[in-house]
């Protein structure tokens, strides 16, 4: 992976585990050399992560729509900004752009933005790694959920363990960078569609 793109809030509640998580992964990303793709924001845990990255000399790279900048929110020194027109576009750009997706802690965009591009993993439209730092245990009860579908079968097995989870920063990208999804294990690949 020479690029992941984090999802994360544009808010920061002070939390020094979460600001030491944060800071973890920046350092383990710029120790081999892959660049930060992200919401462009300079606020919040967006500008955190993007303030660690420069601070190491790597690659912050924002993605973020021109009514957003209008309201004064993007960060101007980064390595580069791309500013699009509609928050489609902006996704679909961090997607391209990215080799693998992390979500941190974050609100309803945050969480938008990774069932996203998970769904576009289960849909076979990608195959790249999608990681939740799990930092303190903010994401335990989604995850939780995440296994009551596959009880209830909502959800293939298979597809529930698309979804790569760790509190350790290194480790998460360990697994990442091991990661493969198997084509047969895609939803639609063993349905009658007809």
């Amino acid at each position: 992976m020479k690029s992941i793109c984090i999802f994360c809030g544009a808010n920061f509640n002070g939390d020094p585990v979460l600001k030491q998580a944060a800071e973890g992964l920046i350092e383990v990303m710029a120790a081999k050399s892959m660049s930060l793709l992200f919401g462009g924001g300079k606020v919040g845990m967006m500008g955190l992560l993007a303030d660690n990255m420069l601070l190491r000399n790597g690659k912050a790279i924002g993605i973020i729509p021109q009514f957003l900048m209008d309201k004064e929110v993007g960060h101007t020194g980064l390595t580069e900004l791309h500013i699009v027109e509609t928050m489609h576009q902006r996704k679909q750009l961090m997607s391209d752009l990215s080799d693998g997706v992390i979500m941190l802690p974050g609100g309803f965009g945050t969480l938008e933005e990774f069932f996203e591009v998970l769904t576009w993993l289960q849909l076979g439209l990608h195959n790249k790694p999608i990681g939740i730092l799990n930092v303190n245990g903010f994401y335990d009860y989604l995850l939780k959920q995440m296994d009551v579908m596959v009880e209830q079968q909502f959800l293939k097995p298979a597809n529930r363990k698309l979804v790569i989870t760790s509190a350790d920063p290194i480790e998460l990208i360990s697994l990442m960078e091991n990661f493969s999804a198997k084509p047969d294990e895609v939803w639609f690949r063993d349905r009658d569609l007809t």
